[in-house]
């Protein structure tokens, strides 16, 4: 059991926590947000969704229709740019962020849980990454061990899914940390988070149009200019000192 389906639970998980996705991305700009605790309770989120998504993936579908999963990444898409538009515009209008603003912008800031809380559960639905991940990966896997006894079941989805929100809170208190060094190193990785969520909602927006190749170098273009743009401003756009 140990070999069989408990060490790849655990080695899937961490390797779903590692990969850039919109969940991370979620996570991290609702941590540098609104705090460390907000970011946690996101971390929960897979395990509502996916007891939804896991039962009919693995036992119902079989295997997910081509136009159900373009729709999926057209929401997934859309949700992921529209969450980073609000990010953006709290961001422009001068709000404080972090846990330890409690005076400032206070109102903004005490965001209920439910705000936070449904949007997270809802990207994890219309995002086709949990649901072609329990399709080709964990699935087939939960099968065979479902094929052993279920208590092999038992313990391959307490490995991966302990390992995943475990590795998921180490991720948020990893950011967390670097949130309370000041506000502007807050705001930088806010700014950074906001990128990812736009980068990933454009791109599940431009594969479910065919338009992945299109995207790929539109991003490289996008990334290269603002890389010019960053180094313009910090070494070459800088005032010189008078001299009489």
């Amino acid at each position: 059991m140990l070999t069989e389906f408990i060490l790849p639970g655990i080695s899937l998980a961490l390797t779903a926590t590692l990969l850039p996705g919109p969940l991370q991305a979620y996570i991290l700009s609702v941590t540098l947000r609104y705090g460390w605790r907000r970011g946690m309770l996101v971390t929960f989120s897979p395990l509502i969704t996916d007891a939804f998504i896991v039962p009919l993936v693995v036992f119902v579908l079989g295997q997910l229709p081509e136009v159900m999963i373009q729709i999926i990444r057209l929401a997934g898409g859309g949700l992921l740019l529209f969450i980073a538009w609000g990010a953006f515009k709290q961001l422009r209008a001068g709000s404080s962020f972090g846990p330890q603003d409690s005076t400032v912008d206070a109102p903004r800031q005490q965001t209920s849980l439910w705000r936070i809380f449904v949007p997270a559960l809802l990207m994890n639905i219309v995002s086709p990454g949990p649901w072609l991940f329990w399709a080709t990966v964990n699935g087939p896997l939960l099968l065979a061990a479902l094929e052993q006894s279920p208590w092999h079941a038992l313990a391959f989805l307490v490995a991966f899914y302990g390992a995943f929100i475990l590795s998921l809170n180490g991720l948020v208190y990893v950011f967390g940390r670097l949130g309370a060094l000041g506000p502007n190193v807050t705001r930088t990785m806010i700014v950074f988070t906001i990128g990812l969520l736009i980068y990933f909602g454009t791109s599940l927006i431009a594969e479910a149009l065919g338009l992945s190749a299109v995207h790929q170098w539109l991003s490289l273009v996008v990334i290269a200019g603002l890389a010019i743009w960053w180094l313009w401003r910090k070494f070459i756009s800088k005032p010189r000192p008078l001299t009489e």
